[in-house]
């Protein structure tokens, strides 16, 4: 009776234990579905954390939250946190990294046609500039980078682009002559400012303020809110009005990780893009009056240029690219913007 009630105490045991087991496994399984439910993003841009990109890719990953009910989560890397542009569209080919916003300069190393969005003084304003780069033109050129490894979701903005310095005031293209002016890694910013009599000098933007401090280079070209953001106020004396180039901000998703997210993740990402994309250039338009006048407070001297010999000088850089770029792209986005 005994060896009876001990092997049924056994077996109670044996089943006890086994039914824990199953419990434990199935809560990890659990555990593990739970955690998996969570998509996180890295998105990554070179500028200063208030910039309008910063603030942009905020407001992105709060509508990504919103939209996704949590299941996609958004982290934001500012000031070249995760590389400068090339390292970050490199690493999402490589599917390293999620997300980047650059510039459309650097993606000329990768597909061409990027160049027509650089020639000199191609918007003349903003609604034409939105008109292409939301539009069918726009769309198209973006698709190009899907043979890259990459996907283009939709254009935000720098903004115009300006000369500061900090040997002369800068009025006409003769006052750039001489000048050590630091630009980005492409052909025809380099070009453009050779035309004018500039020596360009091409430096990750990571590296800019220290040049300019330590006199490395005299000037640099940016938007409005970077040359505030960055405080090259307290490194450049004159800033000049030139507008010499519209600078558009694609916002770019790795099409490894794009293909790998369920369909309605898709669609909240491109809603969210395009939401996110509206609020940042309402705000950057805002700035750009209020830091104007920020950057004479601080005494940098602002002025205004008859833009009329600015374009004269660089025509020779539009007759020079036409056959890289292609004369029915140039003419499809000054056609476009009317």
């Amino acid at each position: 009776m005994k060896k009876k009630t001990a092997c049924f105490l056994v077996l109670i045991l044996m089943l006890s234990v086994a039914l824990v087991g199953c419990g434990g496994s199935s809560k990890v399984k659990s555990d593990a579905k739970d955690n998996q439910a969570v998509t996180t993003i890295k998105v990554g841009h070179v500028l200063a954390p208030d910039h309008p990109y910063t603030l942009g890719l905020k407001k992105f990953a709060e509508l990504m939250d919103k939209k996704t009910n949590g299941k996609v989560k958004v982290n934001v890397f500012h000031s070249s946190q995760l590389g400068n542009e090339r390292d970050m569209i490199e690493a999402l080919q490589l599917g390293t990294q999620q997300m980047a916003l650059v510039s459309t300069a650097p993606l000329a190393s990768f597909t061409k046609q990027f160049l027509v969005f650089d020639l000199p003084f191609m918007f003349d304003n903003y609604q034409g500039a939105y008109k292409v780069l939301d539009g069918e033109i726009g769309k198209s050129l973006l698709k190009t980078l899907e043979s890259q490894g990459i996907v283009g979701l939709n254009y935000w903005e720098n903004g115009y682009r300006h000369v500061t310095n900090s040997k002369r005031p800068i009025n006409k293209p003769e006052d750039l002559a001489g000048l050590k002016i630091r630009l980005m890694e492409n052909p025809i910013h380099m070009d453009t400012f050779k035309a004018m009599g500039a020596n360009p000098l091409p430096m990750a933007f990571g590296e800019l303020f220290t040049a300019l401090q330590q006199g490395t280079i005299d000037a640099q070209e940016n938007p409005v809110p970077i040359i505030w953001t960055s405080r090259f106020y307290e490194v450049q004396k004159y800033g000049s009005l030139t507008g010499h180039f519209y600078a558009a901000a694609p916002l770019l998703v790795s099409q490894k990780f794009y293909q790998g997210l369920p369909a309605d993740q898709q669609k909240a990402l491109m809603e969210a893009a395009n939401e996110a994309r509206d609020y940042e250039r309402q705000l950057l338009a805002e700035q750009n009056k209020d830091f104007i006048s920020k950057l004479k407070e601080k005494g940098m001297q602002i002025l205004e240029v008859d833009k009329a010999p600015f374009k004269a000088a660089v025509q020779s850089v539009w007759k020079q690219y036409e056959s890289t770029i292609g004369k029915d792209l140039i003419d499809k986005v000054l056609n476009g913007q009317k």
